[in-house]
């Protein structure tokens, strides 16, 4: 439950485990190893036979995405194991994707079921039970990270959240996306879904204080990052633009472009930036080399390729094809062939 040893690794960094790569007699202590490697200080108890398990860590700057699939087991942190602990405080967001859960924490006893998420902060004693083979998907925060004290983290742990939620509603698929494509995902795309989890944890702590947040600071945050998953949902459409995403959340442009003004960015250039990082990951699969980069930028909503190769090599020092080519190259697939006769103009459009 703490989080793994190599928290200030690159972000490309990551860890897997997976307990049927042992042989059966070695299986459990493997196991347990495996989980005392990612978590740390914690008291895990596991099956007398371990017949499968996988754990994926990796590393988004101070953030970590780890995901466990797993038979039962319990774990607790006591008091005893935090007083050793020599490591930063972290808050874990769990989402519980399959099986059941129970978490104990700051006087509150509760049930998870599949598709929740919760909290839970390592600096405070906890017990987490998973009585059936289960898979989550979690964020570790540091809490100077998340920003929050003690007393208004204390507010919000072990209290399931799910669609029903509004909190939840937003927070699930940022946390699961975030930490289904941690392993490949660039660092700007996977920093910008980490701190909507962080900004939506902080509306979640003001809610339970009791603050108004439909006038306070955080009810901007959650404003603006409803409007940041809207953009993402809809950056295919190339007449996304900063009046229809004001429409779309009966607000005027100004107040939209103010919402903005915190991110020392505009609202077009925002749009522009999350098309670009798509299309970036886009052209770094195994399989971009099956498709040309108009295609990718056209299906990002890019309606220009020629407009497209000038602000992405603006962006990241380099054409979207020489992009596309390198990461083939690093992944041993075959480079595309420029057409013959215009090789040029495929330099940029491929």
């Amino acid at each position: 439950m703490d989080p793994p040893r190599s928290a200030s690794a690159a972000p490309t960094s990551c860890t897997h485990y997976a307990a049927d790569t042992v042989p059966a007699a070695r299986r459990r202590a493997f196991w347990r190893e495996a989980l005392a490697r990612t978590f740390g200080g914690v008291d895990i108890a596991v099956p007398e036979e371990v017949r499968f398990g996988t754990i994926r860590t990796a590393a988004l700057g101070r953030v970590q995405a780890v995901t466990v699939e797993s038979e039962p087991q319990v774990a607790r942190r006591t008091r005893r194991l935090i007083a050793c602990a020599d490591n930063e405080n972290y808050v874990v967001v769990k989402l519980l994707s399959r099986g059941g859960a129970r978490v104990e924490q700051d006087a509150r006893d509760s049930v998870v079921r599949p598709g929740q998420l919760f909290v839970y902060d390592m600096a405070r004693p906890i017990s987490l039970a998973l009585p059936e083979p289960f898979q989550t998907k979690s964020l570790v925060l540091p809490r100077t990270v998340l920003g929050l004290g003690e007393a208004d983290v204390a507010r919000i742990t072990a209290t399931p959240l799910g669609a029903e939620s509004a909190i939840g509603g937003l927070l699930s698929p940022f946390l699961s996306q975030l930490v289904d494509t941690a392993e490949s995902c660039p660092e700007p795309a996977g920093e910008l879904v980490a701190r909507n989890v962080v900004d939506l944890l902080t509306v979640l702590a003001d809610e339970r204080r009791g603050a108004d947040t439909l006038e306070s600071p955080s009810g901007s945050r959650v404003l603006l990052t409803r409007i940041r998953a809207f953009i993402d949902g809809n950056l295919s459409d190339p007449d996304l633009t900063p009046e229809v995403v004001a429409r779309a959340h009966h607000i005027s442009v100004r107040y939209l472009h103010k919402l903005f003004e915190g991110e020392g960015i505009t609202v077009s250039r925002w749009i522009q930036r999350r098309r670009l990082e798509e299309c970036r990951r886009a052209l770094a699969r195994r399989d971009a080399t099956r498709t040309t980069v108009a295609a990718v930028a056209h299906r990002w909503g890019f309606t220009s390729a020629s407009h497209f190769s000038r602000v992405f090599r603006a962006a990241y020092g380099q054409s979207p094809v020489d992009w596309r080519d390198s990461a083939a190259a690093t992944l041993g697939a075959p480079a595309a062939r420029p057409a013959e006769g215009n090789e040029g103009a495929h330099r940029e459009a491929a």
